[in-house]
């Protein structure tokens, strides 16, 4: 086996390990840095030179990592040799985001949890770290696989539409909730329901405009309910974890500041663990290196009408606004606070 042909091999096998990885702390640098290596991969010749010089052998044993990271374009390692350093490297890098949110109050210190192993037989894309293409241009053939997808075919056969996701592309907040329901589903749109319009009223006390913001499911299809039942029916695990590569690739386009999950669902689509909201709610967590704060969903709010309850996600909204240094004003800080 040509040295091109075990480099490709080594990417491929780290770009698996990275996708069934189950750990929420791998940052966005760490895979760009990797999905770098597999371009310059790709680019080296097929066939070896003869002619060309040889750089002088160095063992691997005694190389590191880092400088092996520098030396990509030439040096003595062989590129495979060198994709495994720089692996190496990357799983030891500190994500920016992280250190971010670790420089909150200590009562709200940001929580490192494991997010779901993901399987899929669809290699993951490059598309979104191209940094010569728009976020519009690589959010493109992501909504265009999206829309014809059939993966679970219960719910292609039920759904209406797909329902992706909309908002500003540069967005430094986003929402993420479990699943279209039957007005999502109609519209094609997340979050325009009695739940959506309670929603943007959070999102405009926060100071910002519905469109400001990107809003996205976790899963992108209404979960099918069973013949002569009426509602919206609970995703399945296995559903969210099969469409949860969809909304990592949202993720890694749009590179926003901070996530907020909506509801204890969400949070078990992207953590891949079944835990109550009042557990999770009013502190720090992270997926994939970004800031993650769960709080209840709107529809929550709708059936509890207790103020307690809203100045709960209030509260937990006040964090996101200060993680993102927005000015607050004392009438913000009072909202829903008994008189």
């Amino acid at each position: 086996m040509s040295e091109f042909d075990q480099a490709l091999t080594v990417v491929q096998e780290a770009l698996t390990q990275l996708q069934d990885k189950a750990s929420g702390t791998i940052s966005r640098a760490s895979l760009e840095s990797l999905q770098r290596l597999a371009c310059v991969a790709r680019q080296a010749p097929h066939r070896k030179d003869p002619a060309a010089p040889r750089a002088a052998a160095v063992p691997e044993t005694t190389a590191p990592a880092a400088s092996a990271t520098r030396s990509i374009p030439g040096g003595g390692l062989g590129l495979a040799a060198r994709t495994r350093a720089a692996l190496e490297a990357s799983n030891t890098k500190p994500s920016a985001s992280l250190t971010h949110a670790a420089a909150t109050p200590e009562t709200h210190s940001p929580v490192t949890v494991r997010a779901p192993s993901i399987r899929s037989s669809e290699p993951a894309s490059m598309a979104g770290s191209d940094p010569s293409m728009s976020k519009a241009e690589r959010m493109k053939p992501l909504r265009e696989r999206a829309l014809i997808c059939t993966k679970c075919p219960h719910l292609a056969a039920t759904r209406t539409q797909v329902v992706l996701g909309v908002g500003n592309l540069d967005a430094e907040l986003m929402f993420v909730g479990e699943a279209p329901g039957a007005d999502e589903d109609r519209e094609g749109e997340p979050f325009v329901g009695k739940a959506g319009q309670l929603l943007t009223k959070i999102i405009e006390a926060m100071g910002f405009g519905r469109s400001e913001v990107y809003i996205a499911n976790v899963l992108k299809c209404r979960p099918n309910t069973p013949p002569g039942e009426s509602g919206n029916r609970k995703p399945r695990p296995e559903e969210m974890a099969t469409c949860l590569p969809y909304l990592i690739e949202q993720i890694e386009i749009i590179q926003p500041k901070c996530l907020v999950a909506l509801g204890a669902t969400a949070m078990e689509g992207l953590l891949g663990k079944e835990t109550p909201m009042r557990d999770l709610r009013g502190r720090w967590h992270a997926f994939k290196g970004i800031p993650l704060m769960p709080t209840y969903h709107p529809a929550y709010l709708l059936r509890n009408q207790s103020i307690t309850e809203k100045r709960k996600v209030w509260e937990d909204m006040l964090q996101v606004l200060e993680l993102l240094g927005k000015p607050i004003s004392v009438k913000q800080r009072g909202y829903f606070l008994s008189k």
